[in-house]
């Protein structure tokens, strides 16, 4: 299982990332590895608003649909169409599919980093 050290993380297994005064939201790879194959992606509409800790999409896998909780509160600036029309791209590379870019964060969840989200994935294990 892969966690970059570049990125910032939740407890519900998202990732975000800083970049060009926006926030690009994904799925981890812990958490892809938990769904199974990913086989669909329900995202917001670029314009809507999102809430930090609240869901703003699903993900469909062959085991189950589950929410995908934002880590930020800000307006979608972007989906990422790909990740949407071709879901199985979250199997293969959790981290450079990125679901949605967010303009104008308000507020954030409780991030983690990568040493602090490893840690808290071997409490998962106990």
């Amino acid at each position: 299982m892969t966690i970059r050290e570049d990125l910032q993380y939740t407890k519900t297994h998202q990732w975000m990332r800083e970049e060009d005064g926006a926030v690009l939201v994904g799925i981890t790879d812990y958490a892809q590895s938990q769904l199974g194959g990913i086989v669909f992606v329900n995202l917001p509409e670029a314009g809507d608003a999102v809430t930090a800790g609240e869901p703003f999409g699903e993900v469909e896998s062959t085991k189950v649909v589950s929410d995908i909780p934002s880590p930020v509160s800000g307006t979608v600036a972007e989906i990422n169409e790909t990740a949407a029309d071709e879901p199985d791209r979250l199997n293969e590379d959790p981290y450079g599919a990125w679901l949605i870019r967010v303009e104008g964060v308000t507020e954030t969840a409780e991030l983690l980093t990568a040493e602090e989200y490893t840690a808290y994935l071997e409490t998962l294990k106990a």
